[in-house]
């Protein structure tokens, strides 16, 4: 389900109803220059391609470079990850007057304040 240009009450109780039947749902919308989109994908699967990441042995090569990683493109892996996304009344309910808020408060774009 994808929303835009809805209050914040629809787009909380379609979220519920979304998030109860398993369903994925998105919503944004955009105020000139600024905007925000929310996904909430209940739990979400996926495979991550990683890269290997090739030793270096100690007396193969000289210089600044030897103690950083080189990564081999060659080999890579297949990892499975899981996440489990929030619903949106969760997102919405922070409480902002707490310490922990309050370092995260630094990390969180403005934007966010645009759904209060």
């Amino acid at each position: 389900v994808c929303l835009t240009c809805c209050s914040r009450d629809v787009m909380v109780k379609i979220d519920q109803i979304c998030h109860k039947n398993s369903v994925k749902f998105f919503t944004g919308d955009v105020f000139g220059y600024h905007g925000y989109m929310f996904a909430d994908l209940g739990e979400h699967e996926f495979v991550e391609e990683k890269t290997k990441v090739a030793k270096v042995s100690p007396g193969m090569e000289d210089g600044p470079d030897t103690k950083k990683a080189k990564l081999d493109s060659s080999e890579t892996t297949m990892v499975k990850k899981r996440v489990v996304f929030c619903q949106l009344k969760e997102a919405l309910a922070i409480d902002w007057s707490g310490e922990k808020a309050k370092a995260a408060l630094k990390r969180t774009t403005p934007d966010y304040f645009l759904l209060q």
